[in-house]
């Protein structure tokens, strides 16, 4: 029956059982008659229609029918099973008499959901009109009076000879209410919400409700004298802990007790993560775990109970005394400041440090924190007690011919450990020393900090004496910067770390040609390797010169008469070049070419030779009959094509025999720390220790965690043996190069379809991240990056029945139009081989030559040849990839670059196809960036990605790797 906006009306709330939901309220409007009486014309009322009623409604009634809304089976049903199922069937399935896990499950939800909006409802029901629902459906059955004040519970404990009794009383304003047998329920448990004789009480100390419902139909409770004891530390304590208790026949002890804080420590685990193990191993660090308890009197409460009373049961001479502890919150807190303030948060109670970490903090602040009143000790388990008394480390290195002898003494206490007993508890993954005297002393943390690398890199001779290779000076070197140490090296062995100061060499007058400073300075620096015996690599920018300097070494090699051939190894691509620079600067070394599917595999040819030239391939596939020479160097050009140390090239070059070893390239870590361990494994085994070990010491921490103190010391150890030049150093022996951005705008049609792809692959990719993480979308991201890549290209690079424009195509012709009409020549790269084909469809078009490179491209040589000395040939479209290596191209003096990448240096690649020695023009580049696209992003993502490889001396192409959810999200905005 409705009730019209415009007739006197009242709001009520009525309360009904409902048989699966327990006590449900629901809202209705009711009709008032002209004496301001409730009629019996009603209607019920929702969030859906209440702001229709909003004259006669307040907020709290807005907030009342919004809760008694979610009360509603069809509400709570779909909340729980959201497949469609009608309430009917749910409650038949689910609670009828059904007790399998998923019903219980499902039942206990909805117990505890149904209670919480109870408990809300009530509180907000006090001055509002609540009745009982009669049986037919009639809202206004049984008015009932939601009391404004609390009403109190006083719990009785009577202890005879026989048992317990226990009951509670209830005063409201001081009278005494009778509950019992008087058809009471409990609305609501948590608090109780109790119904008597037409009102609704609450009580104080929100009593539970499932503390009185027992003594609605029953006078008292008794408990046996067998059972009394776990019956009172289970029920009667935490009471009296929160209530109000009257007992009789025990007592209840509520005065002060002293406080003291009590911290112990005791060992967690044995096992230990050693970092100088060589095999990838699985466990966790030794621990001690702290606890804090507070010490009231003779009883503990741990520091994470929250409860400002405790309650503990004490049993004594056959009766029973219930301690009431009041804490001292606020003391208790002073305390937890104290330790906090030494480093050590104790708010949950328990607190694990790695073992070294832990005695660490027990020596330096134990004595502090006992005098402001704390108890520190430690508990023995399994009696394992540990050692806190002094510890000490010397080590001491001397220099033999080939070699570092190592000695070190380590002492705890009075007692002292062999170095070879440390090594090879360390090697056992265990960081923990027994004593003569049985306590278990730890190897402090600071010591595998200030030794750690030199412990990991030590190996044995024959008689077990402990030895470290020559190669890793730079370790000797930071060992000798601690007061414990003790070093005696020759003096000449330091200008490694700074190879400015090593002396000058004469070059070859055989050499023809003239080396520059910087590569006069290089020529040296592979002279004083070549002395110790060290391999080294030489990393300069390209167009720097690593070929020259290389050649003036082997000049030298044959002027010393060295007996044997030296092996340079390279891309099949770089063969040509490398034959006529030697022919150019060094043409009285005699030169074999071992190349060709006619090649002769007989290595006795190679004998009266100086320099035997091949390919990583035809290595990979000679090595077999290779192997079987020594050769005086071998040397690596693109020594990055080694850089998967489980690739068949990267096993076959470790089996040539040699006596130096060299490795040329200005890009040594492309993708992974792992590269620069393979290529640096290569020239000096062992410098960077085993592949497993490397990785859990520096891969890891670096790429993973960006250690930038891993990255030094990494950077410490290879210093010596890396050579890089970057062209910004040797400025003045170059022409000045011009950079420049140019930012394209998108066209209509263009921007249509970059947005449609963008938003689809920006759902797709951020769905999958959130559904499967970062690592496993890479493929995904990947596809939709280079997409979005092509479009801002050309969308013909996706759609070839795209008929519209590119906004960076137009820019282009106009770029195209002014440099050729002022005659310069032009280098245009492209990641993508389609990109050129557009591009050259374009050229054709206008009647230009040009000169055209890819992966494809059968004679390289002849295109080059041809754009160097023509003068009508003013263009070259190269791909990015296929034209990175090996090209001279001195003749142009613009360059541009149609799309950017995430390694700058790969472009920088590029650009050094023309900014090279030889080069007398001043050099323009243009890397043309689509604004709002991806494009301009990956600019921003080069600045912030770029430092890793800065710091590793080399550049880095596996930005995609390290691509954070953030990254990909800003990508896709």
């Amino acid at each position: 029956m409705k009730v019209s906006t415009k007739d006197s009306f009242q709001v009520i709330y009525s309360l009904y059982e409902h048989e699966y939901l327990g006590y449900i309220f629901e809202s209705f409007i009711i009709k008032q008659d002209h004496l301001g009486h409730l009629t019996l014309q009603h209607q019920n009322i929702s969030s859906l229609n209440a702001h229709e009623f909003k004259s006669g409604l307040d907020t709290t009634d807005f907030e009342l029918i919004d809760l008694m809304d979610n009360m509603q089976q069809d509400k709570v049903v779909p909340k729980f099973l959201s497949n469609g199922i009608k309430p009917k069937d749910f409650f038949l399935k689910y609670f009828n008499g059904n007790d399998d896990d998923k019903s219980k499950a499902i039942q206990t939800e909805i117990g505890r959901y149904m209670s919480n909006l109870r408990s809300q409802i009530m509180e907000k029901l006090v001055g509002k009109r609540v009745f009982e629902m009669g049986s037919d459906g009639e809202p206004t059955w049984k008015e009932l009076d939601v009391m404004p004040e609390k009403a109190t519970v006083l719990f009785h404990f009577r202890k005879n000879e026989e048992n317990t009794h226990y009951f509670p009383t209830i005063k409201y304003n001081g009278q005494k209410l009778e509950f019992q047998y008087k058809k009471a329920y409990l609305v609501c448990n948590k608090p109780a919400w109790l119904v008597l004789d037409g009102r609704i009480y609450s009580f104080e100390k929100d009593v539970d409700g499932s503390k009185l419902k027992p003594f609605l139909n029953k006078k008292f409770i008794v408990v046996p004298k067998n059972v009394e004891k776990p019956y009172y530390e289970k029920f009667i304590a935490p009471l009296i802990a929160v209530y109000d208790v009257y007992a009789r026949g025990f007592e209840i002890d509520a005065r002060p007790k002293p406080l003291q804080p009590v911290l112990t420590f005791s060992p967690l685990a044995q096992t230990n993560l050693s970092l100088f193990d060589e095999e990838e191993t699985v466990g966790d660090k030794a621990k001690i775990v702290f606890e804090l308890n507070f010490q009231y009197g003779s009883y503990e409460i741990r520091a994470d109970i929250s409860d400002k009373v405790v309650v503990r049961l004490e049993e004594k001479e056959g009766g029973f005394i219930f301690h009431r502890i009041n804490r001292w919150k606020s003391k208790e807190n002073d305390y937890l400041r104290d330790l906090e303030n030494t480093g050590l948060s104790m708010r949950s109670a328990r607190l694990s440090l790695p073992v070294s970490e832990a005695i660490k903090w027990i020596k330096d602040y134990t004595q502090g924190l006992e005098e402001k009143g704390f108890t520190i000790k430690q508990l023995s388990t399994d009696k394992r007690k540990f050692f806190l008394g002094e510890a000490s480390i010397k080590v001491e290195i001397t220099e033999n011919i080939d070699w570092f002898d190592i000695n070190a003494v380590i002492k705890f206490g009075d007692y002292s450990i062999p170095f070879k007993e440390l090594r090879k508890l360390l090697r056992k993954n265990k960081n923990e020393i027994t004593l003569p005297n049985g306590e278990i002393a730890v190897i402090p943390d600071a010591w595998v900090e200030d030794y750690g690398e030199i412990f990991g890199f030590i190996n044995e001779d024959d008689t077990d004496k402990p030895m470290l290779a020559k190669h890793h000076l730079a370790l000797v070197q930071e060992v000798d910067r601690h007061e414990s140490s003790n070093i005696s090296i020759d003096k000449k062995l330091l200008k490694l770390q700074d190879f400015t100061s090593i002396k000058e060499r004469e070059v070859s007058n055989k050499f023809k040609g003239t080396l520059r400073p910087y590569q006069k300075a290089g020529y040296d620096w592979l002279l004083f390797l070549n002395d110790y015996k060290f391999g080294g690599c030489l990393a300069d920018d390209m167009g720097l010169g690593k070929t020259v300097q290389t050649l003036a070494l082997l000049q030298h090699e044959k002027d010393k008469n060295a007996t044997n051939a030296s092996l340079l190894i390279m891309p099949t691509s770089l063969i040509y070049n490398w034959k006529r620079e030697a022919r150019k600067f060094t043409p009285s070394l005699k030169v074999y070419d071992y190349t060709g599917s006619n090649r002769q595999k007989d290595i006795s040819l190679f004998e009266g030779y100086d320099l035997v030239v091949t390919s990583y391939g035809i290595v990979r596939r000679d090595i077999e009959e290779l192997m079987d020479y020594y050769f005086n160097y071998v040397i690596l050009d693109e020594s990055q094509s080694i850089k998967n140390p489980a690739s068949n090239i990267s096993k076959a070059v470790r089996k040539l025999s040699s006596k130096h070893r060299l490795i040329l390239s200005g890009t040594p870590l492309e993708n992974s720390t792992l590269d620069l361990w393979s290529q640096m494994s290569f020239v000096n085994p062992g410098l960077l220790g085993q592949q497993a070990f490397f990785k859990k010491k520096y891969q890891v921490p670096i790429e993973k965690h960006q250690s930038e103190e891993h990255t030094q010391k990494l950077f410490n150890i290879i210093k010596p043996f890396i050579l890089r030049r970057h062209k910004s150093q040797v400025a003045n022996d170059l022409p000045e190069k011009v950079e420049n951005i140019h930012y394209s705008r998108m066209s209509d049609s263009q921007r249509e379809v970059y947005e449609k792809v963008k938003n689809h692959y920006r759902n797709e990719i951020l769905n999958h991240i959130e559904s499967f993480g970062v690592n496993k979308s890479q493929l995904l991201l990947l596809q939709g990056l280079t997409k979005l890549r092509q479009i801002a290209n050309h969308p013909k690079l996706v759609d070839q029945n795209y008929t519209g424009d590119s906004g960076k195509m137009d820019d282009l012709l106009i770029m195209l139009d002014n440099a050729l009409a002022e005659n310069h020549k032009i280098l245009i790269f492209s990641q993508f081989v389609k990109h050129l084909t557009i591009v050259r469809e374009v050229i054709e078009n206008l009647n230009l030559d040009y000169c055209y490179l890819d992966g494809a491209t059968k004679d390289r040589e002849a295109q080059v040849e041809r754009f160097q000395n023509d003068e009508d040939v003013r263009l070259f479209l190269i791909s990015l990839k296929a034209g990175g290596l090996g090209l001279n191209l001195t003749e142009a003096d613009y360059v541009l670059l149609l799309d950017p990448w995430w390694n700058p240096a790969v472009e920088m690649q590029a650009i050094d196809r023309a900014h090279r020695i030889g080069q007398t023009k001043k050099v323009f580049t243009y890397k043309y960036i689509m604004s709002d696209t991806v494009e301009e992003k990956i600019l921003d993502l080069q600045k912030r990605k770029v430092k890793l490889a800065k710091d590793l001396i080399s550049t880095d192409q596996g930005f995609v790797k390290n691509l954070s959810k953030d990254d990909i999200s800003a990508l896709l905005t």
